[in-house]
């Protein structure tokens, strides 16, 4: 499936870094001891920006919810129609949702309630960059 390269931006750059480094790190917020994702310029409780650092999580999760996808108007997806779109809960703060094709997990059988382990795909034409991506490794 082809995938678009990350375009970081001042906030979200620590975060694609570390993906490059095939690391899975977050936002934590000291004054609140919470992880956060997306990437924001403030905590999404407290409002501060001074107290976010970042921090690696292991990248362990569970599939909460799936959807098929038949048809797409993003041109270069269309191709691989159907696919599935998974929401995954991160074990580590299942507060933090995130959205994956679940590659290798044929369409239709996107398993609600499996685990899922994280791992790094190469994009092609990127020069190195990579993508978090999820995949499934039980029931």
């Amino acid at each position: 499936m082809s995938k678009t390269i990350p375009q970081p931006d001042e906030v979200s750059k620590p975060f694609w870094d570390a993906v490059d480094q095939k690391k899975l790190t977050l936002q934590y917020c000291s004054a609140c001891d919470r992880l956060q994702y997306p990437v924001r310029p403030t905590c999404y409780d407290c409002g501060k920006s001074d107290t976010l650092t970042w921090r690696e999580v292991a990248g362990k999760g569970h599939v909460l919810e799936t959807m098929v996808v038949h048809d797409t108007r993003v041109v270069r997806r269309k191709v691989d129609v159907p696919f599935n779109v998974a929401l995954i809960s991160l074990d580590e703060a299942p507060y933090i949702n995130f959205l994956s094709n679940l590659p290798g997990t044929p369409a239709h059988q996107g398993p609600q309630g499996a685990a899922v382990e994280l791992f790094f795909e190469e994009l092609e034409g990127s020069g190195g960059r990579f993508i978090h991506e999820w995949r499934v490794v039980g029931q």
